[in-house]
């Protein structure tokens, strides 16, 4: 974005012909599915009042000119909000997100809402009510999910970045598979007002794009306090975006049992072996840690999302929005029954049932319980390595991208793409995946890199060096 703001500067370019470049690249890449719907003639109205601004030699914005798109999840006032999903599919947002309110302030121009896994679950983005979106770098893969739209909408150069949403992993897996990075703040660190929700005490809204410094200005714009939103922290944003030429050398464990887990694909584990040596002879120190509870958390998330999940969509039930059947019966129950029946997909009914499954009083104590103090472990965990070490590694994903529908016999084996991803999340702790490496196919795959709580700074500056030994090589 930095090259891209000098030119207009420059008079090189302008807001107008990059918004036409981008709505001729989502136009000659509209079979990959990344967006649901353009927002073509209010981005090129923006785009001129924008130039116009720049002309009468006004300020710019930190954003000024750059091309967003927002998943389907982030509601963008007076435009269709669905979550991918036939029960929401005519509905539209009354209000603005705040992150929304926080880019149309610095400038930046929406182009698109982008298709996602239905109520943002899953692991692949084959549950949207409106298709699967397709990998670019392989059209017979998977780009992840549940943000698998606006992974491929960056990967794909439909835009210069796209907000997502991260429960479990929903950014940096999806970021992983398509080769762009993928930034999950930490729980609180961005208002989640006008944020669809999955599980409230999980779910935070997070970044693509190409570079490590587009996405900490774009963290710069949309994180910090927000009245409408209890949840968010208020500590002051860090200027990120200005800070990242620190050379610090970093002390930084990754987990034993991540490297040697039955479900690592050889290829990441000899990458990301080999990465660290590079790690070492650059000055970091990189030790190995133990974390015997690894194979339990995919588990406890499962247990605790599904359950706030079955609560928080249990709004949706015809009555005061979303789809309503025609051919009522006259009964209540038989009314709520045929509008989720319909309108909910077969993964959003699988979770929903096994939430309220947990939650019911003979199975409480059983799961939900259990799956608390599994969380709280893993909370204290990440407090015990933060108080020795600046950053924790481990493969963002177990695999490369895999095949449609290689998965969809057996939901376990799918959710076990999370076992990487949702350690941050349990434990409310940024994360971030940075696209380092190809397989021998070509399929791009990443590592993840996390920093204790509100540590953001110092996540996105030890990315940046990662980035650029893997380059330097």
């Amino acid at each position: 974005m930095a090259a891209y703001h000098q030119e207009l500067k420059d008079s090189h370019t302008s807001c107008t012909e990059a918004v036409n470049h981008f709505l001729q690249q989502i136009e000659a890449k509209k079979h990959l599915n990344a967006f649901l719907e353009v927002f073509a003639e209010e981005a090129l109205i923006q785009a001129g009042k924008l130039d116009k601004l720049r002309a009468k030699g006004d300020k710019m914005g930190k954003l000024h000119g750059v091309i967003v798109g927002l998943k389907d999840v982030i509601s963008y006032k007076n435009h269709k909000l669905s979550a991918a999903s036939k029960i929401l599919e005519n509905y539209k947002a009354v209000y603005n997100a705040t992150v929304v309110d926080s880019l149309l302030a610095e400038g930046a121009i929406i182009i698109g809402r982008q298709n996602c896994d239905e109520f943002a679950m899953g692991s692949s983005n084959e549950n949207s009510a409106f298709g699967k979106v397709l990998n670019d770098a392989d059209n017979s893969r998977v780009p992840g999910g549940s943000s698998g739209g606006s992974a491929v909408a960056v990967q794909a150069g439909m835009c210069m970045v796209s907000l997502g949403s991260d429960t479990g992993g929903s950014v940096r897996q999806p970021a992983d598979f398509c080769g762009v990075v993928g930034l999950k703040p930490s729980y609180g660190r961005v208002s989640r007002y006008g944020l669809i929700a999955y599980a409230s005490s999980f779910d935070q809204i997070g970044i693509f794009s190409q570079s490590v410094e587009d996405a900490a200005l774009t963290l710069e714009v949309i994180a910090g306090k927000d009245d409408f939103d209890s949840t968010v922290s208020n500590e002051p944003v860090e200027a990120y975006s200005s800070a990242l030429n620190e050379n610090k050398k970093y002390k930084i464990a990754y987990i034993k049992q991540s490297l040697e887990h039955p479900s690592l694909n050889i290829e990441i584990k000899t990458s990301i072996y080999a990465y660290i040596e590079k790690l070492k002879e650059a000055g970091h120190q990189v030790d190995a840690i133990d974390f015997e509870y690894l194979d339990y958390v995919v588990p406890a998330y499962y247990v605790l999302t599904t359950a706030e999940a079955s609560t928080n969509l249990s709004r949706y039930d015809g009555v005061k929005f979303g789809y309503q059947i025609k051919e009522a019966s006259g009964d209540l129950t038989d009314f709520y029954k045929k509008n989720r029946s319909y309108g909910f997909g077969k993964e959003v009914k699988r979770r929903i049932m096994l939430g309220s499954f947990v939650l019911s009083s003979l199975y409480y104590d059983s799961y939900f319980t259990k799956a608390q103090k599994v969380r709280q472990i893993v909370a204290n965990k990440a407090q015990e390595i933060f108080s020795i070490y600046d950053a924790l590694i481990s493969p963002t994903a177990p695999s490369t991208a895999f095949k449609f529908e290689e998965k969809n016999h057996d939901a376990t084996e799918m959710y076990l793409a999370d076992i990487y991803t949702v350690f941050a999340n349990l434990a409310g702790i940024p994360g971030i995946s940075l696209p380092l490496f190809k397989s021998k196919l070509g399929i791009p795959f990443g590592m993840q890199v996390m920093t204790n709580q509100m540590k953001e700074l110092s996540l996105l500056n030890l990315s940046k060096q990662m980035v650029q030994i893997q380059e330097s090589n």
